[in-house]
């Protein structure tokens, strides 16, 4: 699908990440505008007017915010898992299966502990879930040692197809 929503990047800005080889740049770069837009329409319906490759950049972004701070447990937790459905698919397009595996994973412990997980969670019943769920652990840690990478692919096949991510002004 072709966005409906195109944010303008300086070129120069473009120009000068790309030659540092500044991947968190140029990812923060097609990232940052999507959440700006997000912001302001106050409504996850905005995804619907997003490439996939917006989608994913936009999906992964917050999947990344998330896992970092309290692993796939918060994300879950936050109410964010239906950002991953479509990640497996997405990712293995740009090019990081390793990535699309660990969100299948997390996809698939998720069902395997959906009530526990969906329920309304106290506090100490939140914590009690990072005991509860060990499998969440491993799957945090290869998230993170597959970031870097992950971004690095997502970032290499946007700047092929940029024109589905952005206006260069």
């Amino acid at each position: 699908m072709k966005s409906k929503y195109l944010p303008e990047i300086s070129l120069k800005i473009l120009e000068e990440k790309k030659t540092s080889n500044d991947y968190q740049g140029l990812f923060d770069l097609l990232t940052e505008p999507l959440h700006e837009e997000l912001y302001k329409r106050q409504t996850f319906d905005f995804l619907d007017d997003l490439s996939e490759g917006q989608q994913l950049f936009i999906s992964y972004d917050y999947i990344r915010n998330q896992v970092m701070q309290g692993g796939f447990i918060q994300f879950i937790e936050n109410g964010y898992i239906g950002l991953l459905p479509s990640m497996p698919e997405w990712l293995n397009k740009t090019g990081a299966p390793e990535m699309a595996k660990v969100i299948d994973d997390v996809l698939k412990v998720y069902v395997l502990n959906r009530e526990l997980m969906d329920k309304k969670n106290t506090l100490e019943e939140f914590a009690s879930l990072y005991t509860e769920l060990k499998e969440f652990e491993i799957i945090d840690e290869r998230f993170f040692e597959l970031n870097e990478p992950t971004v690095k692919n997502m970032v290499d096949n946007a700047l092929l197809h940029l024109d589905d991510y952005a206006t260069v002004k």
